[in-house]
């Protein structure tokens, strides 16, 4: 068992445990090459020497990594670290049809038949690939979050073409069909047996076929009939338990001929429930090299079914009780059943042959030269039986239907009607990303087909990229909100913006925003937060206001109220604010605390001899550093500013020259006892040192009797 934080080939790091089966064991991880979030199927250690199991996991990889489909869980890498087995694919996250179904009990007609022709649009890219999926069951859908069905595990695939009797690898019992039970050939139409059987589940809630054991499920699925749905639930519609019925046949040539003609009936079941439009043939000729054994019970109780659970001889481990998967025939009875159905053909040949020769051929006219002693043909005596007559042909007169794909509707109409006048065409629209409004996306029949000329040809028609509400990723990290963009083929581009709500590196908006209808191949702007923006606010004046009006001017300002001091005041009544650090005008972040001084009131004076209680304040300055030593001879506007208290109060005004200094400024009137911080303006501009600091003088003052 992994744990998360450990990575596989440098590459990939484990998140987390997704989900474990008989095989394997599958992880979220990071991939952190192409930094996306992917799903990692791992065999598990106990299976990794065993050459079988690495190569039937190999061949899982192998089957679905040519496929890309919206339908089919993509496959990205196969691998191995260290003798770690392991497959890289899509990360869905969602639920199985299998829980999903669980949970619901049953599901709505509407809802069943949904989920039924996305999954057999994912069956149909497989089999135009020639892959033939041979376990398609509900616990290898998934659901995603957003909805999107999704056909996964392509462990047991072959290709459509392979000659190999499907004995040797068989999917759950449950869902198999009679063809993959007897361990004849399977083809496209085994798929499509085992999708009835999963839309069976989805309707009535359970399989159409249990038993006590695997033995008697499978030959259920041989010789049993499955109750119809209609008796189960009378409100299921006509058309759908039809659709069911044919899947489900026992003969592989009475189902639906390939994924795309079932996905028509389906379409057409949600648009005309109550149709009787479903036709099941009574008879048609094999097509399907399905091999027949009369004793059917004893070849599976002897080939695939010896035993309920599938055993590992190496460990007697059970491979997968979920699944329920059946047992491979030994290689001799594989040998013996070759032999039997080879002396089955040579036989059926031969009589076939003799019934030819005897009943069909005309017999040769005897040659009166090749007998020397007949010289003359005997009369043949009058019969009274009618002489027989040729059986009129009963063939279907056909017409080579052409390949249409890619061409515009009328187009490809004209072609139709070129090689047979009277041919039946039904357009019907789709979606599609790649070809243009008009035209052909895919045809019913396939190419080169021998199509009769009284059936239905069927042309999905291009209605352009399908138009979808954009999904929903406000708040995600950007690489969430990527990752679920590109799911839906949209082209995600990152803006970032200041935030005062939205944590930093998650989605504040998109573009277009949340609820619009988006196409596949369209731009989203998305918008990522990068905090708060620093503003700068100029601080209010504070001087002679209470703490409650200067505490909501700062708030307006988006500045805070800080600390507050006490201090005595012979200007401001108690309860203002005689002080502030910082001046008023001066720029600061928003969120700046403000500190402030607040009055008690004047300062009482103990002079030893009171005498009326009224007192000035008195202070003396002398300014001993000559300006003009600076800006040169002549006069200058020498202007003197004090502050005390938060006051600002001028005490000099006065045209001066370098012969007035050092200039004294005598009996300064303050406010209170507390110094007085002074600057000098020289011709308008603050008197500065070297360093580009003003200088400033100190006055002391002294409380005087009046």
């Amino acid at each position: 068992m992994l744990k998360p934080g450990m990575f596989i080939s440098d590459r990939y790091e484990i998140i987390d445990s997704v989900g474990s089966g008989g095989m394997a064991d599958v992880y979220k991880a990071k991939d952190e090459r192409l930094n996306r979030f992917v799903a990692i199927k791992v065999l598990k250690p106990e299976y990794s020497s065993d050459k079988s199991f690495v190569n039937k996991f190999r061949g899982e990889a192998q089957s679905a990594a040519g496929l890309s489909h919206l339908n089919i869980v993509n496959v990205y890498d196969v691998g191995d670290d260290g003798g770690l087995h392991y497959i890289v694919m899509e990360l869905v996250e969602g639920i199985t049809l299998k829980r999903f179904i669980e949970r619901k009990g049953k599901l709505e007609v509407k809802e069943a038949v949904g989920i039924s022709i996305q999954i057999a649009q994912g069956m149909e890219a497989a089999h135009d690939n020639h892959i033939i999926h041979r376990d398609i069951k509900p616990q290898n859908i998934i659901i995603s979050r957003d909805g999107k069905v999704k056909v996964t595990d392509f462990g047991i695939a072959k290709a459509s073409n392979s000659n190999t009797i499907t004995s040797n690898a068989m999917g759950s019992v449950h869902y198999l069909s009679p063809e993959q039970a007897r361990g004849g050939y399977s083809d496209e139409k085994s798929d499509i047996y085992s999708l009835g059987v999963t839309l069976y589940e989805m309707l009535s809630g359970k399989v159409p076929f249990a038993g006590d054991n695997t033995v008697s499920v499978a030959m259920l699925h041989i010789q049993g009939e499955a109750t119809p749905l209609r008796e189960l639930e009378a409100g299921i519609p006509l058309s759908v338990d039809k659709i069911v019925q044919k899947c489900m046949q026992k003969r592989p040539e009475r189902r639906y001929h390939s994924a795309s003609e079932l996905i028509v009936d389906l379409k057409r079941a949600l648009a005309n429930p109550d149709g009787d439009f479903v036709q099941i043939p009574v008879f048609v000729a094999n097509d399907s090299p399905t091999i027949n054994i009369s004793d059917d019970l004893g070849k599976i109780k002897n080939n695939v079914l010896c035993n309920d659970n599938y055993h590992n001889p190496r460990n007697n481990k059970v491979v997968d009780e979920d699944d329920e998967d059946l047992d491979s025939s030994d290689s001799k009875m594989d040998r013996i059943m070759s032999i039997l159905s080879i002396a089955a053909i040579l036989i059926l040949a031969a009589v076939i042959l003799f019934v030819v020769i005897r009943f069909v051929l005309p017999k040769a006219k005897e040659d009166p030269k090749t007998d020397p002693v007949v010289t003359s043909t005997p009369t043949p005596e009058p019969t009274n039986e009618p002489t027989p007559t040729p059986e009129p042909d009963t063939g279907v007169e056909t017409y080579k239907f052409p390949s249409v794909i890619g061409h515009k509707f009328e187009d490809a109409q004209a072609a139709i009607k070129a090689v047979y006048s009277k041919a039946l065409i039904i357009p019907m629209e789709d979606y599609s990303n790649e070809i243009e409004v008009g035209y052909v996306i895919r045809q019913y029949p396939l190419p080169d087909t021998d199509y009769p000329v009284d059936s239905e040809a069927i042309l999905y028609v291009s209605i352009g990229p399908k138009s979808e509400v954009i999904p929903y990723v406000y708040g995600n990290t950007w690489e969430q909100a990527e990752q679920k963009l590109k799911e839906y083929e949209l082209n995600p581009v990152r803006e970032d913006m200041f935030s005062n709500e939205i944590a930093v590196g998650s989605v504040v908006a998109t573009d277009p925003p949340k609820e619009s209808m988006v196409k596949a191949g369209d731009t989203v702007k998305v918008y990522v937060s990068k905090g708060p923006e620093i503003v700068q606010v100029a601080v209010p004046s504070l001087i002679g206001k209470t703490t409650d009006v200067a505490g909501t001017l700062l708030t307006d300002a988006g500045l805070v109220l800080g600390e507050v001091s006490n201090e005595t005041s012979e200007t401001y009544p108690t309860g203002q604010i005689t002080y502030q650090d910082t001046t008023a005008g001066e720029l600061v972040n928003q969120g700046t605390k403000i500190n402030v001084t607040i009055s008690t009131g004047p300062k009482a004076i103990d002079t030893g001899n009171p005498g009326s209680g009224d007192y000035s304040y008195i202070g003396n300055l002398t300014i001993d550093i000559n300006p003009f030593d600076f800006v040169g001879d002549g006069e200058a506007e020498i202007i003197l500013e004090m502050e005390q208290n938060g006051y600002g109060t001028e005490i000099y005004n006065e045209m001066t020259s370098i012969s007035d200094f050092p200039l004294n400024v005598p009996n300064i009137e303050g406010e209170s006892t507390a110094i007085g911080v002074v600057k000098m303006y020289v011709d308008g501009d603050v008197f500065m040192d070297e360093s580009g600091d003003p200088y400033v003088w100190i006055v002391e003052f002294e409380a005087v009797e009046e």
